[in-house]
């Protein structure tokens, strides 16, 4: 029970993060979500998350270069690679993977780049920022889409 109460892993606070009213816009007018490191493996969030999304009328798009397809879409290796509009690169990666994917998530020009629970990076999120992209971090999609809109 002591490790699960642990702050020293906790991630460091995001330098800015969106208002709630702005995070249920994106959520709001948001229609393709490209989730970056989604997963096959039962019980891992980024699934779980996609199957929700998928559920909720959004267009999932699956990125991960470990497999072809995911829940029967076809999975891209990058953001770069998605052919047609992302409206937000939902991301399930280690915190420091994120700073060598910033100009693929900047090549598809996606409205938000958000990073789900327990990942924090300034130094991308600063970047992406510069590219015009809001930056969402450090909140899961699932919860803030059944907070604010309701699931």
């Amino acid at each position: 029970m002591t490790e699960a109460c642990d702050i020293t892993n906790r991630p460091p606070a995001p330098d800015q993060n969106p208002e709630p009213e702005q995070i249920k816009a994106i959520l709001e007018t948001s229609k393709n979500i490209a989730i970056v490191g989604v997963s096959q493996k039962p019980g891992r969030a980024s699934g779980d998350v996609g199957r929700y999304l998928n559920d909720h009328g959004y267009n999932v798009i699956p990125v991960n270069p470990a497999i072809s397809q995911w829940e029967g879409l076809k999975a891209y290796d990058s953001p770069a690679d998605i052919p047609g509009r992302v409206d937000v690169v939902d991301i399930f990666r280690k915190p420091e993977a994120i700073n060598e994917m910033v100009d693929d998530i900047l090549a598809c020009k996606p409205a938000c780049a958000w990073f789900q629970l327990g990942i924090v990076n300034n130094e991308a999120a600063a970047r992406l920022r510069d590219g015009g992209v809001t930056v969402v971090q450090d909140r899961c999609m699932k919860i803030e889409h059944s907070s604010l809109i309701g699931g």
